[in-house]
């Protein structure tokens, strides 16, 4: 992330993420690793540091990962991303293998499924 700061705000508003741990700040003001949890998963961000191999999705010209994460209500989840910046990729809806998802691409250029059961 270039700004991970502005990330970690993005996803406790958007998905509903409880930030659990903030490194200290490096010599640049950012810090070097954000931990949240999003029901009984974990993530993190980090800035991007070309010399650690550490990459946005604009350095590689676009997200190398899909990650998916199920809610209880992926409607309210998907509006409250695009709501904040984030654009709809796949609209979320009933599909036919049994799950009502979407792909949603945050302000960072991370692509995610949003899903959850049918509605």
């Amino acid at each position: 992330m270039p700004d991970p700061d502005r990330a970690s705000a993005f996803y406790q508003v958007a998905l509903g993420a409880e930030q659990v741990f903030s490194a200290p700040r490096g010599d640049d003001g950012r810090p070097s690793v954000v931990d949240h949890r999003v029901g009984g998963s974990s993530f993190r961000v980090s800035p991007a540091v070309s010399s650690w191999g550490w990459l946005s999705p604009d350095d590689l010209g676009g997200s190398a990962v899909l990650l998916e994460v199920e809610v209880d209500d992926p409607d309210a989840v998907g509006e409250r991303m695009i709501a904040h910046g984030a654009e709809v990729v796949v609209p979320i809806e009933n599909r036919p293998y049994g799950k009502r998802s979407g792909r949603i691409r945050d302000p960072f250029g991370h692509l995610w499924i949003i899903t959850g059961e049918l509605r």
